[in-house]
């Protein structure tokens, strides 16, 4: 009969994780907030999602606003089957990274928005990464709306406030609700294009001035930081546009007209953003215009030095040959009538130089 040591690191081997029981996370832990609005009005309480549902449906009036923070695909299909969401909608919630976008389900609107947060030029590294992005999905229905977020930046809830505090505006139902979300994103649209103005009329002037060292590194990085807010901001305008043309029954007419005003500032991001493209591209070729007019001056001062090098050595070489006949070996004053000759060539070539500002 084996040892019973024997068995011993088979035992401390042995896996424990599938003995394990599978913790499964409550939806609560991914719902920031969960309201009940009728006329307006918030409904007190603490509601869970099914719960404010049965509510709302109770009623026959009003409608939930569900906020989420990164769920995962179990608890967003536990949400989306109490509500009856699609569930290709619910599949790009889950894994984000979606370009900004708006699809019809049925009854029901499904919208991305991209959302962008200025982080600042960091001047002591090319890598860092200027303009943070994160994305916020919309379900809309008759008597719902969710926002799935995505990103540490962009909360929404200064925006439920602000509505809360406009009864009138939240009684339109949850096309107010998408409105001031779509609202929300694109003033920090603007923002963000006002701090990169900035930032790029700063390196304008590092470009342009005489005597600056210019970092051409950074001004690539933010022309990179600028495609990304750029695939941010464009595809946009294509959703809004939809909203306000009736793209939906979920969308009244009252809301349509802010959705147009949304669309309007969109446009103005929109020009913000190609004309910073242009402009880099235009400060790019003048840092490389720049760059190249100083190593022009460098190599002329190289080579001007090179040839008041150049005289010393010549002669010193002539006189290195060891010849028996050869000018002034004999004479006292030989070797300072050499030194003298030196200096008076080279002072000459110095003089030229500079009148021609080589050096």
């Amino acid at each position: 009969m084996p040892a019973l040591s024997s068995f011993r690191p088979a035992i401390r081997r042995a896996p424990l994780a599938p003995l394990l029981p599978k913790l499964r996370v409550p939806v609560s832990a991914y719902v920031i907030d969960c309201a009940v609005y009728v006329d307006g009005e918030r409904l007190p309480g603490r509601w869970s999602h099914d719960g404010a549902l049965a509510e709302v449906r109770r009623r026959d009036d009003g409608f939930v606003w569900i906020g989420l923070h990164e769920p995962d695909e179990e608890q967003l299909t536990s949400i989306g089957e109490v509500f009856g969401l699609h569930e290709l909608a619910v599949e790009d919630a889950v894994h984000a990274h979606q370009r900004p976008k708006l699809e019809r389900y049925d009854d029901m609107l499904f919208m991305v928005l991209k959302t962008v947060c200025y982080r600042g030029a960091d001047r002591t590294g090319s890598e860092s990464e200027i303009v943070e992005t994160g994305e916020v999905m919309a379900f809309v229905g008759h008597d719902y709306v969710i926002t799935v977020r995505h990103g540490e930046h962009s909360g929404l809830r200064d925006v439920r406030r602000r509505l809360e505090a406009d009864p009138e505006q939240l009684a339109l139902g949850p096309a107010a609700v998408l409105h001031a979300v779509a609202d929300h994103v694109v003033d920090s649209y603007l923002e963000v294009t006002e701090a990169i103005e900035d930032d790029i009329d700063e390196m304008e002037t590092e470009v342009f001035s005489p005597k600056s060292a210019i970092d051409s590194e950074q001004i690539y990085v933010m022309k990179r930081e600028v495609l990304e807010l750029r695939r941010a901001v464009v595809p946009l305008a294509t959703p809004l546009r939809k909203l306000t043309e009736g793209y939906s029954s979920l969308v009244p007419h009252d809301v349509r007209s802010y959705f147009r005003d949304v669309d309007d500032h969109l446009v103005t991001v929109v020009e913000r953003v190609a004309g910073f493209n242009e402009l880099l591209t235009t400060l790019v070729d003048a840092a490389l215009a720049k760059i190249t007019m100083q190593q022009n001056n460098d190599m002329r001062k190289i080579t001007s030095y090179a040839a008041l090098i150049t005289v010393p050595t010549m002669i010193a070489g002539i006189y290195g040959m060891n010849f028996e006949y050869m000018p002034e070996l004999s004479s006292p004053l030989g070797y300072p009538a050499v030194l003298l000759a030196i200096a008076v060539i080279c002072g000459f070539l110095f003089r030229q130089f500079r009148r021609n500002h080589w050096l």
